[in-house]
């Protein structure tokens, strides 16, 4: 692939359940939801792509979130989040998350996660085989 070429993302979509306790007083979802989405989207993702050799030896946690809210969500609303892996970088991997209801953008988030070894719990980096599987193929 040439420098110019944009990479092919394996993107992952994620129904969202929500549930009352979402709910806040004003009558839609609560912004401290959305990172729990967020966070079951991204591990999903995860279980989908990798290999079982992975998913047994690592583990993700969480580093940064910037949600940018577009529209409200409400309870009967059907939500689908949508994942794609951007880039890794060293044991740092950079994803971005959309939650939409239909067309209708809810929000926006990008994040940073971090790879670790389940055994030692420190940082790890993915063998570039692992990576790839996150990436469609022409």
């Amino acid at each position: 692939m040439s420098d110019l070429a944009a990479p092919k993302y394996a993107s992952h979509s994620f129904a969202i359940a929500i549930d009352a306790a979402d709910i806040d007083f004003m009558g839609h979802v609560n912004n401290a939801s959305y990172l729990k989405w967020v966070q079951d989207a991204v591990v999903s993702h995860w279980q989908r792509f990798a290999p079982s050799e992975a998913l047994a030896t690592h583990a993700w946690v969480a580093l940064k979130h910037e949600i940018t809210y577009r529209k409200p969500t409400f309870l009967d609303d059907e939500v689908i989040a949508t994942v794609l892996l951007e880039k890794v970088q060293g044991a740092r991997a950079f994803y971005e998350t959309v939650i939409k209801r239909g067309e209708d953008v809810l929000a926006e988030v990008k994040s940073s996660w971090c790879c670790l070894n389940v055994e030692t719990m420190r940082p790890a980096r993915l063998a570039q085989g692992v990576i790839d599987r996150f990436f469609a193929k022409d």
